[in-house]
């Protein structure tokens, strides 16, 4: 040991040099340690393109293929940031298990793009994220890690700022939020979100992301608001006609009526209550639950009707606290809307944080401020 210990980069030799290839076909631990540190100090000795590169390359992949586990991980840790290391071997340590790839994937600068998308394709969960938070990760790369549509792994991308992700990706990334939560706090602060990738990113947001991207871009809330009016008014001129209860119908005016009727005398006689909602939905009565929801919170019909058919479930679920549903109910309220009106609102997030009725009706009111006219 002491004579691999002694070793120096400008004694190198051609018997240096056997020997530390006969310590490489050596199955005994102590020969595999004095071989690292032998190839150690012989790397610094032996800079790309010289006569021992190729010499080199057979100790490495041969180290690397007998070693055991905690020698490869030394060999990783001390080849990641390296340019002379062989690139058969870097390609090698990248697949390895997770603890001795991490530090290839993160930092070898001989990993190219193929090599990355190849670790996405074979490769853990565990090594899917560590390429998506590689720094100045590449645009083929970026593109690879959405087209999978891997959560984790988008949500690692966007937490990643020198990853070189273009317009058409960010909007992508944005689109993918609406169904991925994880997403939504690390685009927010992304230096490459856009106003107008903001906007659309609002419409699924929650309250305390919303105020965040409102600072960031200095915009006034009347307008990040309407964002989610606009799309539902979008929503609605095709979704609300598909919609299978009479209620929504035009025609069935009659049955609205009837309904707006029944919803009037019990709040006359102090018998509207919030159970009202859930029991109009499970009687798949739905005009009966939009008009008792409306009623107990003294909204508009056509505000009720446009949370509905939001983009999110917020509104819906601000609406609802503010008539005395219960959290815990929301959920399977929500499913119950959702089989009623053709899949709406458009997704399950709601920011389900302890607030008042006043203030969750004070923060509808200000979300519906223009409702689609029904």
């Amino acid at each position: 040991m002491s004579a691999v210990l002694q070793f120096r980069p400008s004694s190198a030799s051609t018997g240096d040099i056997t020997g530390l290839l006969a310590l490489a076909h050596s199955r005994a631990p102590d020969d595999r340690q004095r071989l690292l540190l032998g190839v150690a100090a012989l790397c610094d000795a032996a800079p790309p393109g010289s006569e021992m590169e190729p010499v080199l390359s057979e100790i490495f992949l041969t180290l690397a293929a007998q070693a055991e586990r905690d020698v490869r991980q030394v060999l990783a840790e001390r080849l990641a940031g390296v340019a002379w290391a062989p690139p058969a071997l870097i390609n090698m340590l990248a697949l390895d298990e997770i603890e001795i790839a991490r530090p290839v994937i993160l930092a070898s600068p001989l990993l190219q793009d193929i090599d990355l998308i190849r670790v996405l394709v074979e490769s853990t969960l565990e090594h899917q994220i560590a390429v998506a938070r590689r720094p100045n990760l590449g645009g083929r790369v970026v593109d690879a890690i959405i087209d999978r549509g891997e959560a984790v792994t988008m949500t690692a991308l966007a937490s990643n700022r020198t990853a070189d992700i273009g317009d058409a990706a960010m909007r992508r990334l944005v689109e993918h939020s609406r169904r991925i939560a994880g997403l939504r706090a690390p685009l927010t602060r992304h230096p490459r979100l856009s106003q107008d990738m903001a906007r659309h990113l609002y419409q699924w947001v929650g309250q305390a992301l919303r105020q965040s991207i409102g600072e960031r871009f200095r915009i006034d809330d009347r307008l990040l608001n309407a964002a989610i009016q606009d799309a539902a008014d979008a929503a609605s001129c095709g979704a609300w006609r598909a919609v299978p209860q009479p209620a929504a119908r035009a025609q069935d005016r009659e049955r609205q009526e009837m309904e707006r009727r029944l919803v009037e005398k019990l709040k006359a006689a102090g018998q509207l209550r919030p159970g009202l909602l859930v029991r109009a939905l499970r009687e798949q009565r739905f005009g009966l639950f939009e008009q008792a929801l409306a009623v107990l919170g003294d909204f508009g019909l056509a505000q009720v009707r446009a949370a509905v058919r939001a983009p999110t479930a917020e509104p819906l679920y601000l609406a609802c606290v503010a008539v005395g549903v219960d959290r815990a109910v929301f959920p399977s309220l929500l499913a119950d809307v959702r089989r009623h009106s053709g899949g709406f609102p458009g997704d399950n997030s709601w920011t389900a944080t302890t607030i008042s009725a006043a203030t969750a009706a004070r923060a509808f009111r200000q979300m519906m401020e223009k409702p689609p006219t029904i």
